[in-house]
C-alpha cells in the first residue's frame, strides 16, 4: 500500500450553530482501501461524509485529497476532482429509467469513451441493472435502487467513493452482496469510505475502521481486529 494517504483529514471541527457535530477528527484513506466509519445514530458519521464532499463546511482543520487542500472547495469541484458520494436514502430520480439515472452521474465527464467504459463497469458490478436498463427507477426494488445509487456515483470516474448507510432498509442477504461489491470496487483502484450502523457486516469487508462517538474517534484499527473486539461491538454498535 502506498504510504501517502489519498485522503487525509486533520483536526476537523464541524458545527451546526452552537452544536459541535465533529470534534477534532483525524482520518486517513489509502489507495484501494475500504474504510468503515461506524457508530450509533448522532455520532457524526453523515456530517463527516457531507463535509468531505463539500456539502458542509468545517469550522477548522483540513481535508487534503491527492495532495490538494479541498477544505474550502465547492462540492461540484470536489466531485470533479474525484470524490463521489452515494447519499443516505439513495436519492435516485424515480421518474427516469436506470440508464438515464446512471448518466446523471457522468455530468462532469465529456469523454464519451470514458462514460461508456464506466457504464460497462457498473453493469459488470450489478448485472441486474443492465437487465433493467429501460425500467423506471421508482419501480425497482430497494436493493436495486441502492445498486443504482452506487452505480451513479461510480459514473464520475471517482478515486474515492463515499457510501452513506448503503444497507438502510434492505434485507440481510442484499446487504451482504452490496457490501461485498465494495471489495470489487476497491480492487479496481477506487477507495471506498462506508458510513454504516451495520457494524459486523461492514467490518467483514473493510480494511480499516474508525468508530465515532459523539463527534470524536473513540476507536480505530484494522477492521479484522475490531471485529474480534466484543466489548466494542456491544458497547457502541449493538450486539
Amino acid at each position: 500500500m502506498n504510504s501517502v494517504p489519498l485522503l487525509k483529514i486533520e483536526n476537523l471541527e464541524v458545527s451546526y450553530g452552537p452544536i459541535r457535530a465533529i470534534k477534532g477528527i483525524d482520518l486517513q484513506v489509502f489507495d484501494k482501501q475500504v474504510v468503515a466509519i461506524l457508530g450509533a445514530n448522532g455520532a457524526g458519521k453523515t456530517t463527516l461524509l457531507r463535509t468531505i464532499s463539500g456539502l458542509i463546511k468545517g469550522q477548522s482543520g483540513s481535508i487534503t485529497f491527492m495532495d490538494k487542500d479541498i477544505t474550502k472547495m465547492d462540492a461540484e469541484k470536489i466531485t470533479k476532482a474525484g470524490i463521489s458520494q452515494s447519499p443516505e436514502g439513495r436519492q435516485i430520480f424515480y421518474d427516469l429509467n436506470v440508464t438515464e439515472n446512471l448518466m446523471t452521474g457522468a455530468y462532469t465527464l465529456s469523454d464519451k469513451k470514458e462514460i461508456q467504459k464506466n457504464l460497462e463497469f457498473v453493469y459488470q458490478l450489478f448485472p441486474i441493472l443492465q437487465e433493467r436498463e429501460k425500467q423506471v427507477a421508482g419501480t425497482l426494488s430497494g436493493g436495486e435502487q441502492q445498486m443504482l445509487a452506487i452505480g451513479r456515483a461510480l459514473m464520475n470516474s471517482p478515486k474515492v467513493l463515499l457510501l452513506d448507510e448503503p444497507s438502510l432498509g434492505l434485507a440481510p442477504l442484499i446487504v451482504k452482496s452490496i457490501l461485498e461489491v465494495t471489495r470489487e470496487i476497491a480492487k479496481t483502484g477506487v477507495s471506498v469510505v462506508i458510513v454504516e450502523q451495520n457494524a459486523k457486516q461492514t467490518l467483514k469487508v473493510a480494511d480499516y475502521a474508525y468508530v465515532l462517538e459523539l463527534g470524536k474517534v473513540s476507536e480505530e484499527g484494522q477492521a479484522s481486529e475490531l471485529l474480534q473486539s466484543t466489548t466494542l461491538i456491544e458497547a457502541y454498535l449493538g450486539k
